[in-house]
Protein backbone atom coordinates (compact mmCIF):
# COMPACT_ATOMS: atom_id res chain seq x y z
CA UNK A 1 0.00 0.00 0.00
CA UNK A 2 0.92 3.65 -0.38
CA UNK A 3 0.23 7.05 1.18
CA UNK A 4 -0.40 10.23 -0.80
CA UNK A 5 1.05 13.46 0.57
CA UNK A 6 -0.15 16.79 -0.83
CA UNK A 7 2.15 19.79 -0.60
CA UNK A 8 5.03 17.44 0.08
CA UNK A 9 7.66 19.86 -1.23
CA UNK A 10 6.76 22.46 1.38
CA UNK A 11 8.19 22.91 4.85
CA UNK A 12 6.09 20.53 6.95
CA UNK A 13 5.23 18.18 4.08
CA UNK A 14 8.85 17.54 3.14
CA UNK A 15 9.82 16.99 6.77
CA UNK A 16 6.95 14.52 7.06
CA UNK A 17 8.16 12.54 4.02
CA UNK A 18 11.75 12.48 5.30
CA UNK A 19 10.58 11.27 8.71
CA UNK A 20 8.25 8.73 7.06
CA UNK A 21 11.09 7.01 5.25
CA UNK A 22 13.09 6.86 8.47
CA UNK A 23 10.30 4.72 9.91
CA UNK A 24 10.00 2.24 7.04
CA UNK A 25 9.78 1.61 3.28
CA UNK A 26 6.07 2.18 2.61
CA UNK A 27 5.80 4.10 -0.69
CA UNK A 28 4.89 7.79 -0.83
CA UNK A 29 3.20 9.70 -3.64
CA UNK A 30 4.08 13.37 -3.34
CA UNK A 31 1.95 15.86 -5.27
CA UNK A 32 2.85 19.54 -5.25
CA UNK A 33 2.30 22.49 -7.60
CA UNK A 34 5.74 23.86 -6.67
CA UNK A 35 4.63 27.40 -5.96
CA UNK A 36 7.16 29.79 -4.44
CA UNK A 37 7.44 27.90 -1.12
CA UNK A 38 7.66 24.40 -2.64
CA UNK A 39 11.20 23.14 -3.06
CA UNK A 40 12.21 19.69 -4.28
CA UNK A 41 15.70 20.26 -2.88
CA UNK A 42 14.15 19.51 0.52
CA UNK A 43 13.70 15.89 -0.61
CA UNK A 44 17.03 15.36 -2.37
CA UNK A 45 18.04 12.59 0.04
CA UNK A 46 15.00 10.43 -0.83
CA UNK A 47 14.34 11.42 -4.45
CA UNK A 48 16.11 8.35 -5.86
CA UNK A 49 14.19 5.84 -3.73
CA UNK A 50 12.07 3.34 -5.62
CA UNK A 51 9.32 3.95 -3.06
CA UNK A 52 9.13 7.71 -3.74
CA UNK A 53 7.04 9.20 -6.55
CA UNK A 54 6.62 12.90 -7.35
CA UNK A 55 3.90 14.42 -9.51
CA UNK A 56 3.60 18.13 -10.23
CA UNK A 57 -0.16 18.29 -9.65
CA UNK A 58 -2.39 20.73 -7.78
CA UNK A 59 -4.96 19.47 -5.29
CA UNK A 60 -7.69 20.94 -7.48
CA UNK A 61 -6.90 18.44 -10.28
CA UNK A 62 -9.53 15.92 -9.20
CA UNK A 63 -9.35 13.54 -12.15
CA UNK A 64 -5.57 13.16 -12.06
CA UNK A 65 -5.58 12.53 -8.33
CA UNK A 66 -8.43 10.06 -8.60
CA UNK A 67 -6.42 8.02 -11.12
CA UNK A 68 -3.37 8.05 -8.85
CA UNK A 69 -5.38 6.83 -5.88
CA UNK A 70 -6.64 3.78 -7.74
CA UNK A 71 -3.42 3.00 -9.58
CA UNK A 72 -1.31 2.99 -6.40
CA UNK A 73 -3.79 1.47 -3.93
CA UNK A 74 -3.49 4.52 -1.68
CA UNK A 75 -4.48 3.90 1.94
CA UNK A 76 -4.23 7.48 3.21
CA UNK A 77 -4.17 11.08 2.03
CA UNK A 78 -2.33 13.59 4.22
CA UNK A 79 -3.27 17.08 3.08
CA UNK A 80 -0.53 19.62 3.75
CA UNK A 81 -1.17 21.63 0.58
CA UNK A 82 -2.10 25.20 1.49
CA UNK A 83 -1.27 28.83 1.11
CA UNK A 84 -0.06 29.46 4.64
CA UNK A 85 1.48 32.89 5.23
CA UNK A 86 -0.77 35.36 7.05
CA UNK A 87 1.00 38.43 5.67
CA UNK A 88 0.53 37.26 2.09
CA UNK A 89 -3.15 36.49 2.79
CA UNK A 90 -3.66 40.09 3.89
CA UNK A 91 -1.98 41.40 0.74
CA UNK A 92 -3.84 39.00 -1.59
CA UNK A 93 -6.59 36.88 -0.01
CA UNK A 94 -8.16 35.33 -3.12
CA UNK A 95 -5.38 32.82 -3.75
CA UNK A 96 -5.82 31.50 -0.21
CA UNK A 97 -9.49 30.72 -0.71
CA UNK A 98 -8.86 29.19 -4.13
CA UNK A 99 -6.23 26.80 -2.78
CA UNK A 100 -7.32 26.19 0.79
CA UNK A 101 -11.10 26.02 0.27
CA UNK A 102 -11.78 25.15 -3.37
CA UNK A 103 -8.63 23.05 -3.65
CA UNK A 104 -9.51 21.04 -0.56
CA UNK A 105 -13.04 20.55 -1.88
CA UNK A 106 -11.67 19.18 -5.17
CA UNK A 107 -9.28 16.89 -3.32
CA UNK A 108 -12.11 15.61 -1.16
CA UNK A 109 -14.12 14.82 -4.30
CA UNK A 110 -11.30 12.61 -5.55
CA UNK A 111 -11.13 10.90 -2.16
CA UNK A 112 -14.92 10.45 -2.00
CA UNK A 113 -15.07 8.84 -5.45
CA UNK A 114 -12.24 6.51 -4.51
CA UNK A 115 -13.86 5.61 -1.17
CA UNK A 116 -17.36 5.00 -2.49
CA UNK A 117 -16.11 2.99 -5.49
CA UNK A 118 -14.99 0.19 -3.22
CA UNK A 119 -11.39 0.41 -4.46
CA UNK A 120 -10.04 2.03 -1.32
CA UNK A 121 -8.71 -0.15 1.51
CA UNK A 122 -11.10 -0.51 4.43
CA UNK A 123 -8.71 1.39 6.70
CA UNK A 124 -8.45 4.36 4.28
CA UNK A 125 -8.01 7.74 5.97
CA UNK A 126 -8.09 11.40 4.89
CA UNK A 127 -5.97 13.51 7.26
CA UNK A 128 -6.47 17.27 7.09
CA UNK A 129 -3.49 19.18 8.52
CA UNK A 130 -4.74 22.51 9.85
CA UNK A 131 -3.73 25.29 12.22
CA UNK A 132 -4.55 26.69 15.65
CA UNK A 133 -5.18 30.05 13.98
CA UNK A 134 -8.74 28.96 13.14
CA UNK A 135 -9.59 29.46 16.82
CA UNK A 136 -8.72 33.16 16.87
CA UNK A 137 -6.82 34.89 19.66
CA UNK A 138 -6.50 34.31 23.42
CA UNK A 139 -6.22 36.67 26.36
CA UNK A 140 -3.08 36.26 28.53
CA UNK A 141 -4.90 34.33 31.27
CA UNK A 142 -7.14 32.14 29.09
CA UNK A 143 -6.60 28.37 28.80
CA UNK A 144 -5.24 26.94 25.57
CA UNK A 145 -7.42 26.14 22.58
CA UNK A 146 -9.43 22.94 22.86
CA UNK A 147 -10.85 20.88 20.02
CA UNK A 148 -14.38 21.89 21.03
CA UNK A 149 -13.70 25.65 20.86
CA UNK A 150 -15.61 27.67 18.28
CA UNK A 151 -13.74 28.93 15.23
CA UNK A 152 -13.06 32.69 15.31
CA UNK A 153 -10.51 33.30 12.52
CA UNK A 154 -9.08 36.81 12.32
CA UNK A 155 -7.05 36.71 9.08
CA UNK A 156 -7.93 35.66 5.53
CA UNK A 157 -5.51 32.76 5.92
CA UNK A 158 -7.16 31.53 9.12
CA UNK A 159 -10.62 31.97 7.59
CA UNK A 160 -9.64 29.91 4.55
CA UNK A 161 -8.31 27.11 6.76
CA UNK A 162 -11.44 27.20 8.91
CA UNK A 163 -13.52 26.86 5.74
CA UNK A 164 -11.53 23.88 4.53
CA UNK A 165 -11.81 22.19 7.93
CA UNK A 166 -15.60 22.58 7.86
CA UNK A 167 -15.73 20.99 4.41
CA UNK A 168 -13.59 18.05 5.56
CA UNK A 169 -15.88 17.47 8.53
CA UNK A 170 -18.96 17.70 6.30
CA UNK A 171 -17.59 15.03 3.96
CA UNK A 172 -17.15 12.77 6.95
CA UNK A 173 -20.70 13.34 8.19
CA UNK A 174 -22.45 13.33 4.80
CA UNK A 175 -20.54 10.74 2.81
CA UNK A 176 -18.99 8.64 5.54
CA UNK A 177 -15.47 9.51 4.39
CA UNK A 178 -13.10 8.49 7.24
CA UNK A 179 -11.59 11.90 7.97
CA UNK A 180 -9.22 13.16 10.66
CA UNK A 181 -8.38 16.81 11.40
CA UNK A 182 -5.39 18.16 13.29
CA UNK A 183 -4.72 21.71 14.48
CA UNK A 184 -1.06 22.45 15.18
CA UNK A 185 0.68 25.36 16.82
CA UNK A 186 3.53 27.34 15.18
CA UNK A 187 6.06 24.99 13.58
CA UNK A 188 9.78 25.68 13.18
CA UNK A 189 12.79 23.70 12.02
CA UNK A 190 14.79 22.80 8.87
CA UNK A 191 13.56 23.75 5.39
CA UNK A 192 11.15 26.47 6.55
CA UNK A 193 10.73 29.15 3.90
CA UNK A 194 12.29 32.35 5.26
CA UNK A 195 9.17 34.52 5.18
CA UNK A 196 8.28 33.08 8.62
CA UNK A 197 9.69 34.65 11.77
CA UNK A 198 12.44 32.24 12.83
CA UNK A 199 14.22 31.66 9.49
CA UNK A 200 13.70 35.31 8.54
CA UNK A 201 15.47 36.44 11.71
CA UNK A 202 18.32 33.96 11.27
CA UNK A 203 19.02 35.00 7.67
CA UNK A 204 18.61 38.73 8.32
CA UNK A 205 20.95 38.52 11.27
CA UNK A 206 23.63 36.78 9.21
CA UNK A 207 23.12 39.32 6.43
CA UNK A 208 23.54 42.30 8.75
CA UNK A 209 19.93 43.39 8.17
CA UNK A 210 17.29 44.57 10.66
CA UNK A 211 15.42 41.87 12.58
CA UNK A 212 11.81 43.05 12.14
CA UNK A 213 9.28 42.58 14.93
CA UNK A 214 5.65 43.61 14.55
CA UNK A 215 4.30 46.08 17.11
CA UNK A 216 5.80 45.55 20.57
CA UNK A 217 6.93 41.98 19.87
CA UNK A 218 4.82 40.60 22.71
CA UNK A 219 2.62 38.34 20.56
CA UNK A 220 2.71 34.85 22.10
CA UNK A 221 2.86 31.59 20.16
CA UNK A 222 3.15 27.94 21.20
CA UNK A 223 6.25 26.71 19.32
CA UNK A 224 6.31 23.14 17.97
CA UNK A 225 9.43 21.56 16.49
CA UNK A 226 8.53 20.19 13.08
CA UNK A 227 9.74 16.63 13.73
CA UNK A 228 7.50 16.45 16.79
CA UNK A 229 4.59 17.56 14.62
CA UNK A 230 5.37 14.83 12.08
CA UNK A 231 5.53 12.26 14.86
CA UNK A 232 2.11 13.36 16.13
CA UNK A 233 0.62 13.16 12.63
CA UNK A 234 1.91 9.60 12.29
CA UNK A 235 0.23 8.72 15.59
CA UNK A 236 -3.07 10.28 14.53
CA UNK A 237 -2.91 8.54 11.16
CA UNK A 238 -2.29 5.13 12.69
CA UNK A 239 -4.45 5.29 15.82
CA UNK A 240 -6.79 8.27 15.50
CA UNK A 241 -10.54 7.76 15.47
CA UNK A 242 -12.21 8.79 12.18
CA UNK A 243 -14.34 11.89 12.62
CA UNK A 244 -12.17 13.21 15.45
CA UNK A 245 -10.10 16.39 15.70
CA UNK A 246 -6.77 16.50 17.56
CA UNK A 247 -4.80 19.56 18.69
CA UNK A 248 -1.01 19.30 18.46
CA UNK A 249 1.10 21.67 20.56
CA UNK A 250 4.69 22.05 21.68
CA UNK A 251 4.05 23.13 25.29
CA UNK A 252 6.43 26.01 24.55
CA UNK A 253 4.72 29.38 24.75
CA UNK A 254 7.09 32.24 23.97
CA UNK A 255 6.53 35.80 22.82
CA UNK A 256 8.16 36.86 19.58
CA UNK A 257 10.66 39.17 21.23
CA UNK A 258 11.90 36.34 23.47
CA UNK A 259 12.23 34.06 20.44
CA UNK A 260 14.33 36.62 18.59
CA UNK A 261 16.55 37.26 21.60
CA UNK A 262 17.08 33.50 21.96
CA UNK A 263 18.18 33.26 18.32
CA UNK A 264 20.56 36.18 18.80
CA UNK A 265 22.19 34.56 21.84
CA UNK A 266 22.79 31.34 19.89
CA UNK A 267 24.21 33.24 16.91
CA UNK A 268 26.43 35.29 19.21
CA UNK A 269 27.92 31.98 20.35
CA UNK A 270 28.09 30.08 17.05
CA UNK A 271 28.78 32.90 14.57
CA UNK A 272 30.01 35.91 16.59
CA UNK A 273 30.23 39.28 14.89
CA UNK A 274 33.72 40.63 14.26
CA UNK A 275 32.68 43.85 15.96
CA UNK A 276 31.99 42.03 19.20
CA UNK A 277 28.43 43.36 19.24
CA UNK A 278 25.34 41.22 19.75
CA UNK A 279 22.96 40.44 16.93
CA UNK A 280 20.23 41.73 19.24
CA UNK A 281 21.30 45.26 18.33
CA UNK A 282 19.75 44.63 14.89
CA UNK A 283 16.22 44.21 16.34
CA UNK A 284 13.83 46.71 14.76
CA UNK A 285 10.17 47.20 15.69
CA UNK A 286 7.90 47.82 12.71
CA UNK A 287 4.25 48.75 12.29
CA UNK A 288 1.97 45.94 13.44
CA UNK A 289 0.00 44.02 10.83
CA UNK A 290 -3.81 44.35 10.67
CA UNK A 291 -5.81 41.98 12.86
CA UNK A 292 -2.67 40.55 14.47
CA UNK A 293 -3.66 37.80 16.93
CA UNK A 294 -2.17 38.44 20.34
CA UNK A 295 -1.78 34.92 21.69
CA UNK A 296 -2.12 31.31 20.58
CA UNK A 297 -1.87 28.36 22.96
CA UNK A 298 -2.76 24.72 22.44
CA UNK A 299 -4.35 22.32 24.89
CA UNK A 300 -3.06 18.99 23.53
CA UNK A 301 -4.35 16.92 26.46
CA UNK A 302 -6.75 14.95 24.24
CA UNK A 303 -3.85 13.72 22.11
CA UNK A 304 -1.86 12.82 25.22
CA UNK A 305 -4.81 11.07 26.86
CA UNK A 306 -6.19 9.11 23.91
CA UNK A 307 -3.10 8.46 21.77
CA UNK A 308 -0.33 8.79 24.39
CA UNK A 309 1.55 11.45 22.46
CA UNK A 310 3.54 14.39 23.80
CA UNK A 311 6.31 16.53 22.26
CA UNK A 312 9.87 15.33 22.78
CA UNK A 313 11.76 18.49 21.84
CA UNK A 314 12.14 21.46 24.17
CA UNK A 315 12.13 24.90 22.62
CA UNK A 316 15.73 25.45 23.75
CA UNK A 317 16.88 22.27 22.05
CA UNK A 318 14.78 22.73 18.93
CA UNK A 319 15.74 26.33 18.29
CA UNK A 320 19.45 25.53 18.61
CA UNK A 321 19.11 22.66 16.13
CA UNK A 322 17.25 24.98 13.78
CA UNK A 323 19.89 27.71 13.91
CA UNK A 324 22.62 25.11 13.39
CA UNK A 325 20.79 23.74 10.34
CA UNK A 326 20.54 27.16 8.66
CA UNK A 327 24.20 27.85 9.40
CA UNK A 328 25.15 24.50 7.85
CA UNK A 329 23.03 24.92 4.71
CA UNK A 330 23.84 28.27 3.10
CA UNK A 331 23.34 26.89 -0.43
CA UNK A 332 19.72 26.04 0.37
CA UNK A 333 18.98 29.47 1.78
CA UNK A 334 20.64 31.20 -1.18
CA UNK A 335 18.55 29.18 -3.62
CA UNK A 336 15.22 30.10 -2.02
CA UNK A 337 15.87 33.78 -1.35
CA UNK A 338 15.27 34.96 -4.90
CA UNK A 339 14.68 38.47 -6.15
CA UNK A 340 10.92 38.04 -5.62
CA UNK A 341 11.53 37.02 -2.03
CA UNK A 342 13.77 40.02 -1.36
CA UNK A 343 11.20 42.36 -2.89
CA UNK A 344 8.44 40.86 -0.74
CA UNK A 345 10.42 41.28 2.50
CA UNK A 346 11.34 44.85 1.58
CA UNK A 347 7.67 45.75 0.97
CA UNK A 348 6.33 43.94 4.00
CA UNK A 349 8.71 45.37 6.61
CA UNK A 350 9.25 48.82 5.16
Amino acid sequence: MTILVTGGAGFIGSNFILDWFEQGPEPVLNIDKLTYAGNLQNLATVSARKQYFFFRIGIEETNKIRRLLGAHNVRAIINFAAESHVDRSIAGPEAFFQTNVIGTLKLLEAAREYWTSGEAPKDFRFLQVSTDEVYGSLQPDEPGFRETDAFEPNSPYAASKAGSDHIVRAYGETYGLPVLITHCSNNYGPFQFPEKLIPLVILNALGGKPLPLYGDGQQVRDWLYVSDHCDALNRVLSDGQPGETYNIGGNSERNNLTVVHTICVILDELRPLASGKSYAEQIAFVRDRPGHDRRYAIDASKLARTLQWSPRTSFEGGIRRTVEWYLANPAWTTSVTSGEYREWVARQYA
